[in-house]
């Protein structure tokens, strides 16, 4: 029998509802140019509701027999990530002794000189930058200082090299941002650029939401990771605690 080169189950979290995110919903409802936020895009932390999405999540998580929860925590280091896991870990999601493992490879896709812009900000400040997405798209595109969602992918490559190296047949949680949740998909899928827009078209990927695989020795010559929950919302749902998604915007979606 093959030897395990994966982890066990590998859940990937979006962190809760962050600050950004809420002024981000205003700016774009008054179609002003920049998102009020005075914190860099690393600073920003959750908002009231985004503490309770992750504590709902950790009292989810809790309530699960002892060998479902997660034994490996790895967070973005950016505020909301990291508020998210604490807060999982605080509400009994993890082992209190538990560590987090933060990873500036997890962090969120950098936006470059459209960071804080709203999409009316960009049509207006940086049509250049608007035409040239247009015709790239956002799988390619790259801002001026920013990062592609192919830059993105690179970067994710070396992270699950890190997973497989380091946490084989553990149950590893990953406390990160939208795209990087739909990257990872990618990655972890074989998608197409095609097959990735698609799901990103379909909807966003929910504050506190799961995404979840587990280790199929039958998936594969050697075995694989196999998706069994997408974008889930139950822990916020049975915690009667609001569900939001925060689409990703064309730049500054502080997501």
């Amino acid at each position: 029998m093959p030897s395990i080169h994966w982890p066990r189950q590998l859940i990937i979290v979006r962190h809760g509802q962050s600050a950004g995110n809420v002024a981000r919903d205003a700016a774009d409802q008054a179609a002003i140019d920049r998102i009020p936020l005075d914190e860099r895009d690393a600073d920003v932390p959750l908002s009231d509701l985004g503490r309770r999405q992750a504590t709902a999540l950790g009292h989810w998580f809790a309530s699960e027999k002892e060998g479902s929860r997660p034994e490996i925590l790895l967070s973005s280091p950016y505020r909301r990530a990291c508020q998210t896991a604490e807060l999982f870990r605080a509400s009994g999601g993890g082992r209190p002794d538990e560590p987090i493992c933060f990873d500036e490879r997890l962090r969120e896709k950098e936006f470059g000189i459209l960071d804080g812009l709203t999409v009316t900000g960009i049509h207006r400040l940086e049509p250049q930058q608007a035409e040239f997405r247009r015709v790239l798209g956002k799988f390619y595109h790259r801002a001026p200082g920013g990062e592609s969602w192919c830059d993105v992918i690179l970067r994710l490559r070396s992270v699950m090299d890190t997973i497989a190296l380091h946490y084989a047949g553990r149950r590893v949680m990953i406390f990160t941002h939208q795209v990087v949740v739909l990257c990872l998909r990618y990655i972890i899928e074989g998608m197409t650029e095609a097959d990735i827009l698609a799901i990103d078209r379909a909807g966003d990927v929910a504050n506190c939401a799961i995404t979840d695989y587990r280790f199929d020795p039958g998936a594969g010559r050697d075995g694989g990771l196999v998706l069994t929950r997408y974008n889930v919302t139950a822990p916020m749902e049975e915690g009667a605690t609001p569900v939001t998604r925060a689409p990703d915007a064309i730049a500054g979606a502080r997501g």
